[in-house]
């Protein structure tokens, strides 16, 4: 079996050794090189032509946003990003995700010292993913997916996403209308991540943005995103959000299943469920339960996933009603939720 080729690239030779040690541990893996800053790394990534690539976002002679840019732009390659906890830190691994990073790790820290356990899996699973160019429109000139006259009826929209969610949700939930259908989110992100990822969609969105808090009311023109951590997000027969201590689902928490699961037995039919692009199955089976229980269901089509697998997973278990590309899903979600929707 072929191996994994990978370049690791940190200004802290302590730094480089311990995700070194990570990634060789897996027997798939080889590291190929290493580059204390973006200078080298880009003439590694030229002689030794890896498959992944892992970014430090803190760097000595170019910032490693920018570093990205460029190889996204120039070169476009599985990248996975390494980051410190602090706020600043979180605030750029989002930006890079957004830019086409195709995952985030955080930097072991105490209380968290095995956190690079989960390296070798997300370089795995980069060095599968779909990778693009960076052409995208600016995100401030995207348009609503429908004009002012847009009125929600009484459904709410609940989606899930993880390896390569933040791009998708943002190109989704960028082009909702001011008072969209109340939506609730669950995406697969480390706990400070996921709070500046929220602030992040609220400055880029029309509508208001925000962590789920429990019994948080689920009213038109608010998105909830469920906080990583130890809580599943739900939502209540009262139509409030509800975060759940429990343990992982399908190796996650917050999960998709526990979300689409609890809007199915709280909502019925009264909702519309989502799912994008991601590695594994988290979110089938839910969504599975949100369409039995008459609920419209929309899978991310496979040739604009970053990993088809969610979407997938969903889809042969006939979770799915239709696959749209991401491009129309933003608009589809709107044109079901409209009160004025034909019947």
């Amino acid at each position: 079996m072929k191996k994994v080729r990978v370049l690791v690239v940190d200004d802290s030779s302590t730094m480089r050794g311990l995700i070194a040690t990570a990634l060789t541990k897996d027997p798939e893996i080889e590291v190929v090189g290493q580059a204390e800053d973006p200078i080298q790394a880009r003439q590694a990534i030229k002689s030794l032509n890896p498959d992944v690539v892992t970014l430090d976002v803190e760097m000595p002679n170019m910032n490693g946003l920018e570093f990205l840019e460029k190889i996204m732009r120039l070169r476009p390659m599985p990248v996975i990003m390494v980051s410190t906890l602090t706020g600043r830190g979180a605030d750029e691994t989002i930006q890079a995700l957004e830019i086409g990073a195709i995952d985030c790790i955080e930097k072991p820290r105490p209380g968290n010292e095995h956190n690079f356990e989960e390296l070798p899996y997300k370089v795995k699973v980069a060095a599968s993913a779909r990778v693009r160019p960076l052409e995208r429109t600016e995100i401030g000139q995207r348009t609503a997916a429908v004009g002012a006259s847009y009125v929600p009826d009484d459904r709410i929209v609940a989606i899930g996403a993880s390896t390569g969610g933040v791009e998708a949700l943002i190109e989704i939930l960028s082009r909702f209308p001011e008072n969209c259908p109340p939506t609730v989110v669950t995406q697969h992100m480390p706990p400070s991540f996921t709070r500046s990822f929220a602030r992040r969609l609220d400055r880029l969105c029309a509508p208001r943005v925000q962590e789920a808090t429990d019994r948080a009311k689920l009213l038109p023109g608010h998105i909830f995103l469920a906080p990583g951590g130890s809580a599943h997000l739900e939502v209540s027969p009262e139509m409030e959000c509800r975060l759940k201590v429990g343990d992982r689902i399908n190796g996650h928490c917050p999960s998709v299943d526990v979300l689409f699961e609890s809007v199915a037995r709280a909502r019925k039919g009264r909702a519309v469920g989502v799912i994008l692009t991601g590695m594994g199955k988290d979110g089938a089976s839910g969504l599975l339960s949100m369409r039995k229980a008459g609920a419209k269901t929309f899978g991310q089509s496979e040739s604009s996933c970053i990993v088809y697998g969610m979407p997938k997973a969903a889809f042969e278990l006939g979770a799915v009603e239709k696959q749209l590309p991401l491009e129309r899903l933003s608009a589809a979600i709107i044109s079901e939720t409209s009160s004025n929707k034909k019947k």
